[in-house]
């Protein structure tokens, strides 16, 4: 019964094959046919068989380490000749330079009598054979993205947009081999995968994309290299399966992609004896197979494109031309790479002289080939120009479609416990361990230790890799890095240290990805990596080959594991951002590891609304026109001095796609060359702190009830019972309309009227003494009882006459109180333990230098009347110096990305992190307008409903935000899902700067997203 159904199995495939149906390619549809009879009528007997022929050349590299092979015969003189001479039909380029390449093809073109098909094989795009231009993902790791071909497609037409500009015409890709043999030298992560349906499916979308894009296309390599054990390049592979084996697996992808209008295939050197019996014939050679199989059988009526004809499964037994002929004899269209161009014309001219090919059959393929040329624009050839050639192929869409592709493909085989994505930030300690095989240039102290910004600063010895670097935006991690020159003492350093984290992230970087190469797993790494994932706490992500983790002992006993496929910036990055559940895992195993990592293997994680990072065409903006207007504000800014340094940080939709710092540390301090603060600095926020502390904290206690925006500030605050602001209602003091003084001058209420300090305010000195304990410069410090003092001044100012919005510091200088009275814990506590530790903002903190060197923080004012010295480190602020540097108006440092977190937490309605901190409701409360004659929401700052400049002026009614003294500005608008911070320290070197307000910089800046939105 078997047998019958096998048979049955058998002749149905046989039938499906024998009438599979004819779909016309794209490019002998409508062709150019009076150039093509015209050109073909110019050519004698041996430009026609010359036509059939292309050459391999090399445009010499911008780098010279890039290695130039086969010099004999890819020397541009000898190129040069075979066009001139011999009138050949192509080029093939290989290693070079994209402007060294550009004008060769220039050169040939310009030398030859018709113009010449170029071709590359940019299976994984340019970057496969040339510098400076973009890399792919390879097939491998696209095969592992799931029901999302729309991005292979789109891929596939950006390379086509890359190789027309180059002057190319044909790409040698996709390859369509159905890869299931996981030793596979040649092919392996060149392939989609081991499913046959699956292949066919990404390969379709791959070739359509490249014919949309007006290039011709490649399927290789017929009938099918995925299950071979040698390579072809340097022997004869011989493929032993039998026909319903063949028509299920390797020629299933072929067959579905002729249906659908494949242009070219390219035929593989292999021994099938299925279905060739002769001897060490390779399936180039084959007439059974290419004519019998491919063109009678599977109705292909493209071009069939030979591999390279220098190979040694060809060579070995067809050398000087024989396979040349052999080729054509057997229904080849196109030579390609065909080493001796002589010995190739004088055997086809044999093999036709001997009847072995007809005079009529070269014509033929020669009107197929001239086809193609008038489908790709060579009936109509125009030079390639080079100026601006590097950056027009890397385009800024390329490099989006680089992270859509990488992100859908990133595949989670291990998460017990849930551990991915990393939540409850304030509860665990984290590590991360880099894997190299590259060491790094290091400073070791004396004990074995460098600083590399971490939280305590004992990472051992390398520079962070971009998967490490990007990990930080998330959390406190402690970071160290391996490589096999790492000493074996400070290797059992780290095993020490490692033993104390919760969780340690493990970035195995395998820095090869074929297996003749063992995947490029060093001793070092695989030990490490079988140690780590003994402990059960790593989380470990391979970045390399899929069948890498097969040769990586014991991975399977990772808490954690995420397949990243190879070793690029890209998957560095979302690997990380996949960690903390920026972005969700998708991906499935394409091929069959092992038992334990099967085909189609995959855990799918959610995205649980942390920050994820990208670039501006993600959100449907230009980089390049963004830059050059943000650049402009900003650089315009610093020369014109209206602050010394800034950083610009912009999301939407939760994806930060603009970060960039601007300026110099401490400009004109005789410094020739001051460094940049960076990225990361820490600023003093200001007024800013009235939102990312004061508001904050206030909205989570009223969204847990126990804070009554319509209750007294005596209910709360119950010194204030017997004063004029007992009864004040809270919502109308956070909107600053209940009547409050702007400000109190605290400190010149200390000072006599001969200018010295009054009894038990303030006393000079190196160091504390006695009760004056509260540290306002490095010099002046201030009674430990004062703030009594301060506070019963609030207590007793007089109010305003009219209950009108004046802006006023004075309440929230008692927030700290009410927070404290409400929930027992310091205001600063609170905020770290509640909000700022659970969401990763962990620069946030009063007082910065408890935890921060001073080069980390930008400097504020030189205090010529106060305190008089340069604030650097310390609160701006005089009545938040005057609370030891803590209050709810003012004294909240940080750097810009920690600041977003708080921002993108208000915009996604009070959650982050899959925490919910703040209700909805009282977000919608607190950010909406409240009085018909006031432009404030709760704490918030809003667009003044007649534009006077506060916000954007394309900003949405429902947007707020705050601006900050020293120059800060955040701005959320829910209508666009749009997120700004701006960090300044335009108070240097004095207050009396006001440029950056004058200039209108910080609105400025968030309306040039605006505009490029289109949004009036």
């Amino acid at each position: 019964m078997k047998r019958l159904l096998f048979l049955f199995f058998l002749a149905f495939l046989l039938v499906q094959t024998s009438f599979a149906q004819q779909t016309t390619p794209p490019f002998l549809k409508n062709p150019n046919q009076r150039w093509v009879d015209s050109v073909f009528n110019s050519l004698t007997a041996d430009e026609r068989i010359a036509q059939l022929i292309m050459v391999a050349a090399h445009g010499y590299p911008n780098n010279p380490s890039r290695v130039i092979i086969d010099t004999t015969f890819t020397n541009p003189r000898v190129v040069a000749k075979y066009i001139k001479e011999y009138k050949v039909g192509g080029v093939i380029f290989f290693q070079g330079g994209p402007v060294q390449q550009a004008q060769l093809t220039n050169y040939y073109q310009s030398i030859s009598k018709v113009p010449l098909l170029v071709a590359m094989d940019s299976e994984w795009g340019l970057a496969m054979r040339l510098d400076s231009s973009v890399r792919f993902p390879y097939q491998m790791t696209m095969g592992a993205i799931q029901g999302n071909d729309e991005l292979i497609y789109t891929m596939g037409k950006l390379l086509a947009a890359q190789k027309r500009r180059l002057g190319v015409h044909i790409n040698f890709a996709p390859s369509v081999d159905v890869n299931n043999n996981a030793n596979n030298p040649v092919i392996n992560f060149r392939s989609f995968g081991e499913n046959p349906q699956k292949v066919y499916e990404k390969s379709y979308a791959y070739m359509k994309g490249m014919q949309d894009g007006g290039i011709l296309s490649s399927l290789k390599h017929f009938p099918g290299h995925g299950d071979t054990g040698v390579d072809s390049h340097y022997d004869l592979p011989v493929i032993p399966h039998n026909r319903a084996r063949l028509d299920s697996v390797e020629l299933y992808p072929f067959r579905k992609l002729i249906e659908q209008g494949a242009d070219g295939i390219m035929m593989a050197h292999l021994a099938i004896p299925v279905l060739d019996t002769a001897k060490n014939v390779p399936s180039t050679l084959s007439k059974p197979i290419v004519t019998g199989l491919l063109r009678d059988q599977l109705k292909f009526n493209g071009l069939i494109y030979s591999d390279a004809m220098n190979m040694k499964g060809l060579t070995k037994y067809f050398p000087n031309g024989l396979g040349d002929a052999k080729g054509l004899e057997a229904g080849m269209d196109v030579l390609e790479f065909s080493p001796n161009v002589p010995a190739a014309i004088a055997e086809i001219k044999k093999a036709v002289a001997e009847g072995r090919i007809s005079q009529a059959e070269i014509d033929a393929r020669v009107k197929k080939v001239l086809a193609a040329k008038a489908w790709v624009g060579l009936d109509k050839f125009t030079p390639i120009k080079t100026q601006n050639l590097i950056e027009d192929i890397n385009d800024k869409q390329s490099e989006l479609i680089n992270r859509q592709l990488t992100e859908n493909a990133l595949t989670v085989l291990k998460n017990n416990d849930n551990v991915l994505p990393i939540k409850d930030l304030d509860k665990v300690s984290i590590a991360s361990i880099s894997l190299t095989d590259a060491p790094a240039i290091t400073t070791v102290t004396k004990d074995g230790v460098i600083a590399l910004g971490t939280r305590n600063e004992t990472a051992f010895t390398g520079e962070l890799t971009t998967f490490q670097k990007t990990l930080s935006l998330y959390a406190n991690i402690d970071h160290y890095v391996i490589h096999p020159k790492t000493p074996d003492s400070l290797q059992g350093s780290i095993r020490a240290a490692l033993k104390s984290y919760d969780i340690v992230l493990v970035g195995a970087h395998l820095n090869n990805i074929r297996p003749g190469t063992n995947y490029g797993i060093t001793p070092t790494t695989a030990a490490w990596v079988k140690e780590l994932a003994a402990n059960g706490n790593s989380v470990i992500t391979v970045f390399g080959n899929a069948y890498a983790l097969n040769k990586l002992q014991d991975i399977g006993k990772a808490k954690g594991l995420v397949m990243a496929y190879q070793l690029t910036p890209f998957t560095e990055e979302l690997s990380a951002q996949l960690i903390f559940g920026a972005i969700p895992a998708k991906g499935k195993l394409p091929v069959s590891v092992n038992t334990q990592f099967p085909y189609g293997a995959g855990i799918e994680t959610p995205a649980i609304g942390r920050l994820k990072y990208t670039i501006p065409e993600e959100v449907g903006l230009d980089s390049k026109w963004l830059s050059f207007k943000i650049d402009s504000i900003a650089n315009n800014a610093i020369a014109l001095k209206a602050a010394p340094s800034m950083v610009v940080q912009l999301a939407k939709d939760g994806k930060v796609f603009y970060r960039k710092s601007y300026g110099t540390l401490i400009p004109n301090e005789g410094a020739t060359n001051s460094p940049s603060l960076g990225i990361g600095g820490l600023y003093d926020f200001a007024s800013v702190t009235k939102i990312a502390a004061s508001t904050l904290a206030l909205a989570k206690l009223h969204s847990e009830g126990k804070f009554n925006l319509d209750g007294t500030m005596k209910d709360y605050l119950p010194f204030l019972k017997k004063s004029n602001k007992a009864d004040l209602v809270w919502r109308q003091v956070l909107t600053h309309q209940a009547g409050l003084k702007a400000f109190i001058n605290f400190w010149r209420d200390c000072r006599k009227p001969n200018g010295k300090w009054k009894p038990r305010t303030f006393r000079w000195g190196k160091e504390a003494h006695g009760a004056y304990t509260v540290q306002i410069t490095d010099s002046l410090w201030l009674h430990k009882k004062y703030h009594n003092k301060l506070f019963a001044s609030l207590k007793n100012s007089a109010l305003n006459e009219k209950k009108e919005y004046v802006y006023s510091d004075l309440s929230f200088m008692l927030y700290p109180q009410v927070v404290k009275n409400l929930t027992g814990i310091e205001f600063e506590e609170y905020l770290k333990s509640n909000v700022y530790r659970k969401i990763g903002a962990n620069s946030l903190t009063f007082n910065p230098l408890r935890f921060n060197k001073l080069s980390q923080i930008a400097p504020t004012e030189r205090d010529t009347f106060f305190r008089q010295t340069l604030v650097h480190g310390r609160v701006h602020d005089e009545a938040a110096a005057m609370l030891n540097g803590v209050s709810g108006h003012a004294g909240l440092f940080g750097n810009a990305n920690d600041l977003m977190k708080v921002t993108q937490l208000f915009l996604q309605k009070g959650s982050y992190g899959g925490e919910s901190f703040i209700s909805e409701k009282t977000m919608n409360e607190f950010t909406r307008y409240q009085f018909p004659e006031s432009r404030r929401g709760i704490g918030f700052d809003k667009p003044s409903r007649v534009y006077n400049g506060n916000a954007p002026k394309s900003a949405s009614p429902q947007s707020y935000g705050h601006t900050g003294f020293t120059g800060i500005m955040i701005w959320n608008d829910p209508a666009y899902s749009l997120n700004y911070v701006f960090l300044s320290n335009r108070v240097y070197p004095t207050r009396d700067n006001n440029k950056l307000s004058s200039l209108n910089v910080r609105t400025a800046i968030m309306q040039v997203v605006y505009d490029g939105l289109g949004i009036k």
